[in-house]
């Protein structure tokens, strides 16, 4: 889809969900000015920054002159720069108390905005801290168990929901701005990240601006793509599969292979960057239409805190879990049907017939190694660091990963991990 800078739009992300709203056609800084005054009538903001924007560009200082500037009824009460990767409980928990503290003048409500500027580690927390503020008995790691608890047992009635909301402005394309379900590591060392499910209001609105994401290392942005793609092919592959979802993925998956494949030679393709955003939002979509996730995402999940990038789990895990559902025989017919999909995508055919693959004799996950590989990511535990030593400590964590059990091949015994493991251990 052709981008242009001047012809700027406000439109739901989604046809069957209130929440988020999607602007573009602007500088993030500009429609969030925009967006404070006239969609949120805001009246108090706290930004949560990304440490290397805030650093490295002039992203942070953009934003905070054209709230400054350009919202004369809007304070901006506080800024918080950086949050580690895979949001450690420990950082929500300070991040929490600091904009309570910030706010605390008088009662919290919907003009409170929380802005994230970054990566999908901000919009997570964001996401659990606006929850946090609602509630002000929630202050400490110890008093997150019980909304952790809670959340496992989809049982969060006795929680307030959140009054504050959260504006999004994504550098990368990991999706977590498309829902309300945050994910975040416990600081006790065992390396487990949990599942919040906070009810069903933030993001409010996501800001997509492709110029942004070039100052995100390209890395970054082309593996957090393949978490996009992860996302399409799950719920593709799903035995649970639906129509709906079924569209959405195949939608995603035509927008993010040849957005990436393009980025990766042509960096500065706003077109190719904002198709990507767009496939981003289908891959959501897919997700959103109810169908449960696989072992790729559950372990994965558990993969990040060993210090693995968010879309790196993804490079390496998914095309091995495609061949180890292959093996059991899980979803022979379900995933014929995505390769399908992958191989109408010309830049795939041309990756294809550049390798001498043949169509006979290539299955789902050659083909998602092929693309993963001319992406230039890592495919295997090997390559982020993760030596044989962790996986015992993987596979366990894993197990207590909700999609663990709704993989196309539940999985429910530690050595099912292994096996899965070993296939990418160098």
């Amino acid at each position: 889809m052709p981008f242009s800078y001047g012809l700027e739009k406000l439109e739901p992300a989604f046809d069957d969900r209130p929440v988020p709203y999607i602007a573009y056609g602007g500088r993030f800084h500009e429609l969030a000015a925009t967006h404070l005054n006239q969609t949120l009538a805001a009246e108090r903001v706290f930004i949560i920054a990304s440490t290397s924007l805030s650093t490295n560009t002039e992203a942070l200082s953009r934003l905070e002159a054209a709230i400054k500037d350009k919202c004369p009824e809007v304070k901006l009460v506080g800024t918080h720069v950086g949050i580690p990767p895979h949001t450690p409980w420990d950082t929500v928990v300070e991040i929490t108390n600091k904009a309570r503290a910030a706010l605390s003048d008088k009662p919290i409500s919907d003009r409170d905005i929380l802005i994230t500027l970054g990566g999908g580690s901000l919009t997570d927390g964001a996401k659990l801290i606006a929850w946090m503020l609602a509630n002000p008995d929630i202050k400490t790691s110890a008093d997150l168990e019980t909304m952790y608890s809670a959340s496992e047992g989809y049982s969060t009635d006795q929680f307030k929901p959140p009054a504050v909301r959260v504006i999004s402005i994504p550098t990368t394309l990991s999706g977590g701005e498309f829902q309300s379900i945050a994910g975040a590591t416990r600081s006790d060392g065992s390396g487990q990240k949990c599942l919040f499910t906070p009810p069903t209001r933030n993001p409010s609105l996501v800001i997509l601006d492709p110029d942004l994401t070039t100052t995100t290392p390209s890395k970054v942005y082309l593996s957090t793509g393949v978490r996009a793609i992860d996302h399409c092919v799950e719920t593709l592959c799903s035995l649970d599969s639906n129509p709906k979802g079924d569209e959405a993925a195949e939608r995603g998956l035509k927008k993010m292979v040849s957005g990436l494949l393009h980025t990766k030679e042509h960096g500065n393709d706003l077109d190719a960057r904002f198709d990507s955003m767009l496939g981003v939002i289908d891959a959501m979509s897919a997700v959103g239409s109810g169908v449960p996730l696989g072992a790729s995402h559950a372990i994965g999940h558990q993969l990040g805190p060993l210090g693995v990038g968010h879309g790196e789990t993804s490079c390496i895990m998914l095309p091995a879990v495609c061949k180890w559902n292959a093996i059991q025989k899980a979803n022979i017919e379900r995933q014929a049907i995505c390769r399908d999909v992958l191989i109408q995508i010309a830049e795939v055919r041309d990756l294809m017939q550049k390798s001498g693959k043949s169509l006979e004799d290539t299955d789902l996950g050659d083909v998602l190694d092929l693309i993963i590989r001319a992406l230039g990511m890592p495919r295997t535990l090997k390559d982020v660091g993760v030596g044989r030593d962790k996986l015992e400590g993987l596979a366990k964590n894993t197990l207590t990963d909700q999609w663990a059990k709704t993989n196309a091949k539940p999985i429910t015994e530690k050595e099912q991990v292994i096996e899965i493991l070993e296939m990418v251990v160098e």
